[in-house]
């Protein structure tokens, strides 16, 4: 399956984040993957569609989510995920990339920051990620 170009480039970007296992979720009674979802240690730290819209829902520091909303129209809310901490990112609207990279990142640190310190431990080894994980 061939994907959009915003959504083949931010596929990479996931795919480098250390730790991350991108899991295909599909339709009940489809094959084709909707949306991938991108986990650390277990824990989900963003969901890619790979069908359809171009999207990416990311965890969020509450406070800097209230300040994208204002700030984009192409982030809002489209998840049964608490909107509080989850904001999803339009890709073909007006967030420019580097602001969707910084934003994988956050989220990767939200999620690596409430692993427990053994989990933690086990994700410095497999690299530095885009902040500190020993915290």
């Amino acid at each position: 399956m061939e994907l959009p170009h915003h959504t083949a480039a931010l596929k990479a970007v996931l795919d480098a984040m250390p730790g991350a296992v991108g899991e295909p979720m599909t339709a009940a009674r489809g094959t084709t993957p909707l949306v991938l979802i991108y986990k650390i240690m277990g824990k989900m730290f963003a969901i890619l569609s790979v069908r359809a819209e171009p999207f990416v829902i990311l965890k969020c520091d509450p406070f800097r989510a209230d300040m994208l909303r204002e700030t984009y129209r192409g982030i809002g809310h489209r998840s049964h995920l608490d909107r509080r901490y989850w904001i999803s990112v339009d890709l073909d609207a007006d967030v420019p990339a580097d602001e969707v990279h910084a934003l994988v990142a956050h989220s990767w640190d939200q999620v690596a920051a409430s692993l427990t310190r053994k989990q933690r431990d086990a994700l410095a080894l497999l690299g530095t990620g885009s902040g500190d994980v020993a915290g």
